[in-house]
């Protein structure tokens, strides 16, 4: 089964991004998913042994508890399958950080002028020893 055939899953995903801080038990993990699927835990536990058969995740005992985590392996795969198409939103992502910079150096420089505070800009720094205060 393909990567994101397991991962396509929003039950699974959601336990993907439970586990993903560290280990958690089978029981943490069915307390969240039973209460924001509404699903039983003999269904919680079905797609927590789909991740474990994938391979996405891994579980060890300690005591009467299953602690699962995630294996890192099966998501290096899906990331390089999913890199050659980066092409695709890659660029855009770029863009709008870009833009996100602008807009936020345009707000603070007008709230400088607001504030009646010189504009730093290109050629100008704070710290420029041949500004000088008039008295």
């Amino acid at each position: 089964m393909h990567a994101l055939d397991i991962l396509g899953d929003p039950v699974r995903r959601r336990i993907v991004e439970l586990l993903a801080p560290g280990e958690a038990s089978a029981g943490e993990v069915g307390t969240v998913i039973q209460a924001e699927f509404g699903i039983s835990q003999p269904a919680v536990s079905q797609h927590l042994r789909v991740l474990r058969e994938a391979g996405f995740a891994r579980v060890r005992p300690e005591g009467t508890r299953r602690l699962y985590a995630l294996d890192p392996a099966p998501f290096a795969e899906a990331d390089a399958w999913l890199a050659a198409f980066r092409r695709f939103w890659e660029p855009p992502l770029a863009a709008l950080g870009t833009e996100l910079a602008r807009g936020r150096r345009e707000r603070r420089l007008a709230a400088e002028r607001a504030a009646g505070e010189p504009a730093s800009g290109p050629g100008r720094h704070d710290n420029d020893s041949t500004t000088t205060k008039e008295h």
